[in-house]
């Protein structure tokens, strides 16, 4: 960081997400009130701190590990490359068109960052005013200023965000790519090449701070499922499953955050003279009822994404029955088994066929993988392991190799006969977020081992 002041003020912001995640290891369920959010301005400040920390950090190692000397990104107004949304500031507007030119003067002067637009980029690059990046006081285009740029330095090999598997590397329009060529023309542009390496690995790597951070960032997210899980936006016989998508949307927007994507929930155990009563399209939520959801949230960049479960006591009851018990204790099972098997430089695909083989050695009753990166995005770049309709080969997505300093969703299920109810199986699919790191793999802010209980 440039200033040390602002990045002591940053580690007390840490400082309090942490309060956040230590609390909510411990029974999320019981807390009454809400964690603190950030406001405005404690974001902003937390995001453009991480940020530069990520572009003086990781940016430089990234670059020189892919062979790229140069790395340039555009994009237009309200249509953000994914790359540079992720290195934008949290508070500046950028109007018009984008360009940030990356280039690396060496291991001795870092990475030069320029901001060739009229963009505020709030000290992490060089901005259009400094004169370092585009001087149009002299009346320079912005595209000639472009132009300048690439032929004093003169890269070697350029990134460009172009690429065949990992969609977030693959934001250049036709236009803009037209546009680039025909400024810098044939000879530079002839050095231009995929920025699908530099790109997967600049989503994928997170620093110790962010996973700290996230760790928060996690915690809130499954405070909030078992809010929704609860006696507070569930009545048995009166809320429908539709009742409680709002319920737990309206909380989130309540709290000042976002959705990661639209929620679903589901009934998925009914006991028959109930479906015999109301009907297979009834979906008000009853006693006895088997409850999934699949919910996460957007806050300060980080996406979380959970699939967590519920049950709703029957009149008498304490606790759900055994059975439903034990087949939990599979899925957590085959969760162990997915943590295991995580190992640097290893392909997704390779991951897959590895958990699958231990899973099945072990005799978990018909494992299923589909995990996911998750972090900058929903679905990032990453390692993908597995998909429901593919559990052997993902293709180009699944050949990505595992680096530390990573997260996941570890998205799993088993299918297993409940005892005490023998002629039916249940589906069990957990969803919960875990971080890969040189240490080994954990489970952010917690896991569901037990069902969230409604009365």
């Amino acid at each position: 960081m440039r200033n040390k002041n602002r990045l002591f003020r940053l580690m007390r912001i840490f400082s309090g997400m942490l309060l956040i995640a230590a609390t909510g290891t411990s029974g999320l369920a019981e807390i009454s009130d809400a964690p603190r959010v950030l406001s405005i301005r404690e974001r902003a400040a937390v995001i453009n701190g991480i940020t530069d920390m990520r572009l003086e950090r990781l940016l430089p190692g990234i670059m020189r590990e892919t062979g790229f000397d140069m790395w340039i990104i555009l994009c237009n107004e309200d249509d953000y490359d994914p790359v540079f949304k992720s290195m934008k500031p949290y508070d500046t507007w950028c109007p018009i068109v984008q360009i940030l030119v990356l280039y690396d003067r060496g291991p001795d002067k870092g990475v030069e960052r320029l901001n060739v637009s009229r963009s505020d980029m709030r000290g992490l690059f060089e901005d259009a005013w400094d004169h370092r990046a585009w001087d149009n006081e002299k009346k320079e285009s912005q595209w000639d200023a472009l132009a300048r740029i690439v032929q004093e330095r003169d890269p070697q090999k350029i990134a460009v965000n172009q690429a065949e598997d990992i969609w977030a590397a693959d934001s250049l329009s036709v236009t803009l790519k037209d546009k680039l060529v025909r400024t810098i023309g044939p000879g530079y542009a002839s050095r231009l090449a995929s920025a699908e390496k530099p790109a997967t690995l600049w989503f994928e790597t997170l620093l110790d701070e962010e996973l700290a951070l996230y760790e928060g960032v996690v915690s809130l997210a499954r405070f909030i499922l078992a809010e929704t899980f609860s006696n507070r936006m569930i009545t048995p016989g009166v809320t429908t499953l539709e009742d409680l998508k709002y319920s737990h949307l309206q909380l989130i927007s309540d709290l000042g955050i976002e959705p990661f994507a639209w929620p679903w929930f589901r009934i998925r155990w009914r006991d028959p003279e109930i479906l015999a009563k109301y009907g297979m399209d009834d979906t008000t939520i009853r006693h006895g009822d088997l409850l999934q959801m699949d919910a996460g949230i957007s806050y300060l960049r980080y996406y979380t994404d959970h699939s967590e479960w519920g049950y709703v006591l029957r009149p008498g009851e304490t606790d759900i029955p055994d059975g439903f018990k034990q087949v939990m204790s599979e899925a957590n099972r085959l969760q162990d088994i997915f943590c295991g098997e995580f190992k640097e430089g290893l392909t997704g695909n390779e991951i897959l066929a590895n958990i699958l083989r231990t899973a099945k050695e072990r005799g978990v009753p018909e494992p299923k993988i589909y995990s996911h990166a998750i972090g900058y995005f929903l679905h990032e770049p990453g390692p993908l392991i597995g998909l429901p309709w593919e559990q052997k080969d993902t293709g180009g997505r699944g050949e990505v190799r595992l680096v530390p300093n990573s997260t996941f969703t570890a998205e799993l299920s088993v299918t297993a006969p409940v005892p005490g109810y023998e002629e039916r199986t249940l589906r069990l699919a957990l969803e919960q977020m875990v971080a890969f790191t040189r240490k080994g793999t954990y489970f952010m802010a917690g896991r569901q081992k037990t069902y969230h209980l409604i009365k």
